[in-house]
């Protein structure tokens, strides 16, 4: 530690939150508070239990810090395990789920215990994309615990971290190995849903009862890796903002780009997924110009409901990506619920 109370190392850190904290509090705020509190103890226990320590509670976040990456990824599936055997007599839309994300990484530690520094921002935002219930590791953490645990890792590909220059590869961790990617309760990957270009046997999904849609990994019409890694994020963004329309049935994120690079048939993908409507993009750039074409297509006939064109400046990666998504959900949604109403 120098002059100035700080100290530079290398931790393994851990970010939670809880997933529809808002929608909880809005429901019942007394019995949420009430299951943040029973949730945050089973946090403090596990990461005392695996030699960690617990930096923030701050809303409904839980941030901590271990000395290695196995006691992390260890604390993280225990946390989990926990919370869902918890959850198992509370009503389906009132359980409390935590996204977690395990990074390796430098933090800077203050003589009061806080920390700060890339380390946490990626751990953060590997929370950010971790699905409920779930955990999101870097390649760091893998590295560091591949073959020392029963777990199995998903690429999930490279993640933008907002004032981080390079993407961060993330990986999904399923507990129990290779032979969990079958029995999770998340959507498996495209590797588990069989072999899409092959002859296919199995009977078409029955479509849910709301408005139902899978987004696609946009095409990146450049070939520039930093355009690949925008479309990505824009895609991820614009399934974020889907999934708070509760009247929507929308593929998680990770299903949705296990069909990366893939070229099947839109009717077969819909099949498949068990949705109406599929939405596909391209991203096109030019100097400092970006051009997002998109458009709804009917998973059942092959027919386009809906597409329109975006142009904007790019100026910062990520301000843009939320203008564009915002302008693709406030302008697609009424049309897939127009459309919706008229087939039925």
């Amino acid at each position: 530690m120098n002059s100035t109370g700080l100290k530079q190392r290398l931790s393994a850190i851990v970010a939670a939150d809880a997933a529809g904290f808002v929608r909880l509090m809005a429901a019942d705020d007394k019995a949420t508070v009430a299951a943040l509190d029973a949730a945050r103890a089973v946090f403090r226990r596990h990461i005392a239990l695996h030699q960690g320590r617990v930096i923030d509670t701050a809303g409904d976040s839980v941030l901590s810090v271990f000395e290695t990456a196995g006691g992390a990824v260890a604390a993280a599936m225990s946390i989990q395990e926990e919370l869902a055997d918890l959850m198992q007599a509370v009503p389906e839309e009132r359980r409390m789920r935590f996204r977690i994300g395990v990074h390796l990484g430098d933090v800077i530690e203050k003589s009061d215990g806080s920390v700060y520094g890339d380390g946490v921002n990626i751990a953060a935002r590997l929370q950010a994309v971790s699905e409920p219930g779930g955990i999101t590791v870097s390649e760091s953490i893998r590295t560091a615990v591949k073959g020392k645990h029963a777990i199995g890792f998903e690429d999930l590909g490279h993640q933008l971290v907002r004032n981080i220059e390079d993407p961060v590869r993330a990986w999904r961790v399923h507990p129990g190995g290779a032979a969990a990617f079958g029995s999770s309760s998340m959507p498996a990957p495209l590797s588990v849903l069989r072999d899409l270009e092959g002859p296919s046997g199995s009977a078409p999904l029955r479509l849910p009862e709301r408005p139902s849609i899978a987004v696609l990994p946009f095409t990146n019409l450049g070939g520039d890796a930093q355009q690949d890694y925008f479309a990505d994020g824009l895609v991820e963004e614009i399934i974020t903002e889907l999934s708070r329309f509760r009247r929507l049935f929308v593929i998680a994120r990770n299903t949705s780009f296990s069909f990366k690079g893939k070229n099947i048939e839109a009717t077969r993908v819909a099949r498949e997924l068990g949705v109406h409507f599929l939405l596909e993009g391209s991203v096109r750039k030019s100097g400092n110009r970006v051009r997002v074409s998109v458009q709804v297509i009917d998973g059942q006939t092959g027919h386009h409901v809906w597409a329109e064109r975006y142009e904007d400046v790019l100026s910062d990666v990520f301000e843009l990506q939320e203008r564009i998504t915002r302008q693709v959900v406030s302008t697609m949604v009424p049309e897939i619920e127009a459309e919706e109403m008229r087939l039925s």
